[in-house]
C-alpha cells in the first residue's frame, strides 16, 4: 500500500487542512493526527511540515522513535529520482 511521492507533492502538505507530511530518510510520514501528541509540541512539527525533516529528526530522536511510531505514520516513500 506504500505510495511514492515527489518532494513537490510532499511540500503541498504543510497545513492541517491539507495534511502535515514530512520526509525522514526518504520515507514520507503523515503527522497530521500525531502533531498534538508530539512531546515537543505541534508547533515544531508544523515548522517542518512539507519538508525533508531528516536532519532535525535525527538530531533529537533515536531509532526507537521510528520503531514505535513509524509503521503507524508512514504513508509512502520519496521517488528515487526525486530524492532530496
Amino acid at each position: 500500500m506504500s505510495k511514492t511521492f515527489t518532494p513537490a507533492e510532499v511540500a503541498t502538505h504543510k497545513t492541517p487542512d491539507k495534511g502535515l507530511y514530512i520526509i525522514v530518510d526518504a520515507n514520507v510520514y503523515d503527522i497530521t493526527n500525531f502533531a498534538d501528541e508530539h512531546p515537543g509540541g505541534a508547533k515544531i512539527l508544523k515548522r517542518v511540515a512539507g519538508k525533508d525533516a531528516t536532519k532535525q529528526f535525527w538530531k533529537y530522536h533515536g531509532d526507537n522513535v521510528l520503531k514505535k511510531y513509524g509503521d503507524k505514520l508512514k504513508i509512502g516513500e520519496v521517488k528515487d529520482a526525486a530524492k532530496l
